[in-house]
């Protein structure tokens, strides 16, 4: 497995095998790896030969110093996880290699609407730094692949929407989230819960499995159903962010044409904000 923070040295080792004639999937993370992430490597693997894994925590995505700071890094722990899989090359720059310039002066990209919406009212800039930084990596990579985690159901969304807006010749590949066997969606802030709040974490899906359950059936408007979810989750000890139920293309309410809703879940436990997400399909007959 090669390990290289210098862009140069990771277009040499691409072009080695483009000329090989080998397709790439592409990974990007912030590291702390868990085994949600090992999935979409794996994913990446059953479809192209060569995969590629970067390794860069994105100052432009956080708007709090302190949560940047604090980031876990996990470097030798997560290209040890890397290598038993297989990885070919993860790339590892620093911010400095990536933003020569500070940010203040680097040019972004900023996919409209699908950004300002849901997380990103909640965190302005966001999804600009996210959809800036994969961007620059596409273009560094070269994939013809690139794995992404239904688990951040709007980051997926913004990314495919930046694909098909700039004509990038890459095909995203979403991943199913990955689940620990409480039904619980993995997440790097699932170790900061204390022990009893690992206990209780759980009954956020199981919220959410059965307000799937209750929109599908759709005999009782979509915010009544989220006002009742929300109560059981506060009433058991999670402090309800949001939970909104949209469009799952657009994003913006649910309207008559919408085929697939997604329920999006946002719930703190204690310090730790959790999120969780469900795609429902809607019967044509059942609108509000």
């Amino acid at each position: 497995m090669l390990v290289i923070d210098s862009p140069c040295a990771l277009r040499e080792a691409i072009k080695q095998f483009k000329q090989q004639g080998k397709a790439i999937s592409f990974i990007p993370t912030m590291g702390n790896l868990h085994s949600g992430h090992i999935e979409l490597v794996k994913r990446g693997q059953q479809i192209a030969p060569v995969s590629v894994v970067s390794i860069f925590v994105n100052p432009m995505q956080f708007n709090n110093a302190d949560d940047l700071k604090n980031y876990p890094k996990t470097l030798t722990a997560d290209c040890q996880a890397l290598e038993a899989v297989g990885v070919d090359i993860v790339f590892t720059p620093s911010s400095e290699v990536i933003y020569p310039n500070g940010l203040a002066a680097q040019t972004y990209i900023e996919v409209p609407e699908l950004s300002n919406c849901l997380e990103g009212e909640l965190r302005p800039g966001h999804f600009r730094g996210m959809s800036t930084i994969v961007n620059k990596l596409f273009n560094l990579v070269q994939p013809d692949y690139a794995c992404f985690g239904e688990k951040d159901f709007q980051q997926l969304a913004i990314v495919k929407q930046m694909v098909a807006d700039m004509a990038l010749p890459i095909e995203i590949i979403p991943v199913a989230t990955v689940r620990e066997e409480s039904g619980l969606a993995m997440s790097s802030r699932n170790n900061k819960l204390s022990e009893p709040e690992k206990q209780l974490a759980p009954l956020l899906a199981k919220v959410m499995n059965q307000l799937a359950k209750d929109v599908q059936k759709a005999t009782t408007q979509h915010s009544l159903l989220i006002h009742d979810a929300s109560r059981t989750l506060n009433a058991s000890g999670f402090a309800v962010d949001d939970i909104h139920i949209v469009d799952s293309a657009t994003l913006k309410p649910v309207t008559e044409t919408t085929k697939q809703a997604v329920i999006l879940m946002a719930a703190f436990l204690g310090t730790t904000r959790l999120i969780d997400n469900k795609v429902v399909t809607l019967n044509e007959h059942l609108h509000h």
